[in-house]
């Protein structure tokens, strides 16, 4: 415990005298695989991970990784700010995006109900958000009957 953690526990324990000094327990536990695919989401290197739309094959159990790209549209973009929320297909609540994680189209085209395809990940201090934001192209128009 630093000099400051104890000065507030000795504050807090006039207040309460029933209060005991927290123990230091370290645990060395495992690493779940849903420890370790959020971890693979939002921390250390990026490079290594299959990107968009392929897959993988871990080396534990020979489970498939696959990149969990979701339908959604953009609710609102701020220009200026570099940051907007997108409205999932499926419902649930918006998802934070920030403009760096746009892969594939341009910021001109994040207009509120664009339809955007992305990967549900974690920001830098640990919420929920979008990455690797892409604008899917335009439909095809269908095929002209040939002539007779």
């Amino acid at each position: 415990m630093n000099a400051r953690q104890k000065r507030l526990f000795e504050e807090a324990h006039k207040k309460n005298p029933n209060l005991k000094i927290p123990t230091e327990t370290t645990q060395n536990r495992e690493l779940t695989d849903d420890d370790m695919a959020l971890l693979k989401q939002g921390v250390g290197d990026k490079t290594s991970r299959p990107s968009s739309g392929q897959s993988a094959v871990s080396g534990e159990g020979g489970a498939n990784w696959t990149s969990g790209e979701q339908p959604g549209s953009i609710v609102k973009y701020f220009e200026d700010k570099g940051f907007g929320f997108i409205r999932p297909e499926n419902g649930g609540k918006d998802v934070f995006f920030h403009i760096s994680r746009l892969t594939e189209g341009s910021a001109t085209d994040l207009l509120p109900g664009a339809k955007i395809l992305y990967e549900v990940g974690m920001d830098r201090t640990g919420k929920t958000a979008a990455t690797s934001l892409r604008i899917p192209p335009p439909p095809e128009p269908p095929a002209e009957p040939p002539a007779v």
